[in-house]
């Protein structure tokens, strides 16, 4: 059975007059972002899944190196044969403006080959950021989402057991010295450039603030010019709350794994006239088998083979999609042809082909 055409097409549909949202949900203020932390470290108290120090020489310098810290030397390589111990590298997000004695969250993934962190310990790992200066200290049991099971002839496993997280396992001790009230002026930067956000960005800005502060500089960024020893923490929350209608060009964006298709709602047509058909051939084996006649003398059984082959024509049917075509029409056309989302694929692909289709068509 044949599903209608918008079961399987997603649209985007917008009326006249869009939606107004928040600036703070279609931009950010430059300066206030994460900073990306990593470090290297150990995991200790593996139940025998940890790597193998033949295969990973760096674990096992790791671990002399922290023995001989803690002050136990003197060890030969004949004496490391555990595999209780991982090396990982830990990595992290530094929150904008966190302050010392914040804890945050940490990822321990395994660089070596062992099986599982499960039920492992990760030991004093310092996190550094893109600078070389250290920001954050990790420590702490971690929890594995994932699980490995292994016998002689069989193993299974779920998820990602060599992959985990420490809920507040790191504690920030630096803090990245940026202050917002030494700024001369605050940027605000859209998420998706395009001038004319970019402009009525600028203007709702002004409309609140009074003036000319806010100017457009690119596609991406505007500038509010500060007065004084204006409060910025206040100004930005002022300017973060107000309401601007977004501007988006027209796009068809086609996944054709799965089938979905979305159309922008400025996604226009010239006049064109679309069929879509085919045919559908239908090879079907049937095996018969040819007894001999009884008591003949020689008779062989033999197997024939039968095939059958069916093609079926579908009819096909003209639909003519006049010019400027809004985005209901066009999918009214497109399901009146009564065709699935992998021949509208195709369908769009050919409009766009003939120059009809004014809009970018992206395919993922």
């Amino acid at each position: 059975m044949r599903l209608p055409l918008l079961t399987v097409l997603l649209v985007a549909l917008v009326s006249a007059v869009q939606a107004d949202v928040r600036i703070k949900d279609i931009a950010m203020f430059e300066g206030v972002r994460e900073n990306q932390l990593v470090g290297y470290g150990l995991v200790v108290g593996l139940n025998g899944t940890g790597d193998r120090l033949r295969n990973s020489p760096f674990t096992q310098k790791s671990i002399e190196g922290m023995l001989e810290r803690l002050g136990v030397g003197n060890l030969s390589e004949d004496d490391m044969k555990t595999q209780n111990t991982a090396a990982v590298m830990v990595t992290a997000m530094l929150p904008p403006f966190a302050r010392r004695g914040a804890t945050i969250d940490v990822v321990v993934s395994s660089l070596g080959d062992a099986t599982s962190l499960r039920g492992g310990t990760l030991v004093v790992t310092p996190l550094t950021g893109a600078d070389g200066e250290v920001y954050a200290v990790a420590q702490g049991p971690i929890a594995v989402a994932g699980y490995a099971a292994q016998g002689i002839n069989a193993s299974i496993v779920e998820g990602v057991p060599t992959v985990a997280r420490i809920e507040n396992g790191a504690t920030v001790e630096n803090e990245i010295q940026f202050r917002l009230n030494d700024l001369d002026s605050v940027r605000v930067a859209l998420r998706n450039p395009d001038f004319t956000t970019a402009v009525r960005v600028a203007d709702a800005i002004n409309q609140e603030l009074g003036g000319r502060r806010a100017v457009p500089l690119d596609p991406t960024t505007v500038e509010i010019e500060l007065h004084g020893k204006e409060n910025v923490p206040l100004l930005m929350a002022d300017i973060e709350n107000l309401q601007v209608q977004p501007d988006s060009p027209a796009r068809v964006v086609i996944d054709a794994r799965s089938g979905t298709i979305v159309i922008g709602a400025n996604v226009r047509i010239d006049q064109v006239a679309v069929s879509q058909g085919g045919l559908t051939v239908t090879v079907r084996e049937d095996i018969t088998v040819s007894q001999p006649e009884p008591l003949s003398i020689g008779g062989t059984t033999v197997v024939i083979p039968e095939t059958t082959v069916n093609v079926v024509e579908r009819e096909t049917k003209f639909s003519i999609l006049e010019g400027d075509v809004s985005l209901q029409r066009l999918v009214d056309g497109l399901n009146a042809i009564g065709v699935g989302a992998t021949e509208t694929i195709s369908i769009l692909q050919a409009i766009k082909a003939a120059g009809a289709l004014h809009a970018d068509l992206e395919i993922i």
